[in-house]
């Protein structure tokens, strides 16, 4: 698509989940507020294995593991009306994005009575965490925690707090004819450019002798 991956930007942060062959977006999950903090850590992925390897110290084999950690609020108290069974529907689309569907787990299940296994899955939905038009990766949830803290009187949760982990996913996961390999590398990119834009940082104490 002509306007991937600029058409899966929501108003606010969020997930989109996106059709893998066509890079449609199949629903969107936008945070009712975005987070107070954000944790990333970064993981390079270097070739060289031990200490003192001078050969391999520099060279890099792959782009760096990146994580993201944060926690989603969502508040459905102040309007029952519009959410009659509460945050059950929100946080049941963020649930089943780790989920396989009904369909697949009966579909399996039809397989294993008949003697065959199903060697290749069907691929679910491609996850996509938006956090700003800056910053639009593709992501697999790694940790994902729900404190629910308050209800109506039918116990539908009315308030929670959504600890979510995520691992970016590179063109090594995705390859770069994916469409998910085609956002990490846009957002890499973005990342380049930003770095550019810093010039001589250290102008103000010399340049170093090499």
């Amino acid at each position: 698509m002509s306007t991937f991956p600029e058409a899966l930007h929501p108003v606010r942060g969020g997930f989109v989940l996106v059709d893998p062959d066509r890079g449609t977006a199949l629903r969107t999950i936008p945070f009712q507020y975005n987070p107070d903090t954000l944790t990333r850590t970064l993981q390079p992925q270097g070739i060289g294995k031990e200490p003192g390897d001078r050969l391999e110290a520099l060279r890099l084999k792959g782009p760096a593991q990146e994580q993201f950690k944060f926690d989603a609020e969502f508040d459905a108290a102040a309007a029952p009306d519009k959410y009659p069974d509460g945050l059950h529907p929100v946080l049941s689309a963020l649930e089943l994005s780790i989920y396989p569907t009904v369909r697949q787990l009966q579909h399996e299940d039809t397989l294993a009575r008949n003697g065959q296994i199903e060697v290749a899955p069907l691929e679910s939905p491609l996850l996509v965490l938006v956090l700003g038009p800056k910053r639009v990766v593709p992501v697999r949830i790694t940790e994902f925690s729900v404190t629910e803290e308050l209800f109506d009187g039918a116990l539908n949760p009315v308030r929670a707090k959504v600890g979510i982990g995520v691992r970016v996913l590179t063109v090594d996961d995705l390859g770069h004819q994916h469409h998910g390999g085609v956002l990490y590398l846009t957002y890499q990119g973005r990342k380049e450019g930003f770095a550019q834009s810093v010039r001589n940082p250290i102008s103000d104490v010399g340049t170093p002798k090499v």
